[in-house]
């Protein structure tokens, strides 16, 4: 987010980044070299260098993040992978454990890092004022 928020400003470092966000530097770190390799963030070296967004913010989609980062949003293991239970089409809790994470996938999936800008945009508006009479 803190690279969408200030992309096209050039590289950005990463010990700004964890202080703004109040973040560890070595889980940002963590964070950052997985999405380099997944190819949503790049890197310059040297004295101004940082890191960006490969891409336009309209262009990354939360969904792709989110597998880059954590994998799999599936509550339980059966979800993704049927197998691992052997009541797995029987069980009703499964079937609502999948629904769960259809509904946050299709969340992810229609929301861009230039829909998080704009959402932060408007939070930092200040309050209209109301007249009442």
């Amino acid at each position: 987010m803190d690279l969408a928020l200030h992309y096209g400003e050039g590289p950005i470092l990463l010990k700004d980044i964890a202080k703004r966000q109040q973040i560890s530097g070595r889980y940002l770190e963590h964070v950052i070299v997985s999405l380099k390799v997944a190819g949503l963030v790049k890197s310059m070296r040297g004295a101004h260098g940082g890191f960006s967004l490969a891409k336009p913010p309209f262009q990354i989609r939360l969904s792709e993040i989110i597998q880059i980062v954590e994998g799999s949003i599936a509550m339980v293991e059966c979800v993704d992978d049927p197998k691992v239970c052997s009541r797995a089409d029987l069980c009703v809790t499964r079937d609502i454990w999948t629904e769960m994470k259809k509904a946050m996938n299709g969340v992810l999936e229609s929301t861009t890092l230039q829909d998080l800008i704009e959402r932060q945009r408007e939070k930092r508006k200040p309050e209209a004022v109301m007249y009442y009479i």
